[in-house]
């Protein structure tokens, strides 16, 4: 084999070699991305049904556990009809951006 076989060989691996890297890196973000989106719903439906279950009120209190460092959340209440049925929207944060909302309604009984 030659010395141009050889040079051409070594970049076809060098191409080959940094479309797979390009390709990892894209994976390792996007699974990133998938596993912090799930996280945020969780925590979003936790906080949903931690509210649901408080005594009926104008404001909760709640907060983020332990296990969700990095997360903040951000729960507002619309009373729809007064004293009897509220909006509840919980938008979880993280890195300063909003990742997931979720809403739901909460009801006297």
């Amino acid at each position: 084999m030659g010395l141009i076989e050889v040079l051409v060989a070594l970049a076809l691996l060098g191409i080959i070699g940094a479309a797979f890297m390009g390709a990892l890196a894209t994976t390792s973000t996007s699974r990133v991305t998938a596993d912090e989106h799930s996280s945020a719903k969780i925590l979003a439906e936790s906080t949903i049904d931690t509210v649901k279950k408080l005594p009926y009120a104008n404001t909760y209190n709640v907060t983020v556990p332990s296990e969700y460092t990095g997360y903040s959340l951000d729960l507002t209440v619309e009373d729809i009809r007064t004293n009897d049925i509220q909006l509840l929207t919980v938008a979880v944060e993280r890195r300063g951006r909003e990742i997931y909302t979720l809403q739901d309604y909460k009801v006297t009984r």
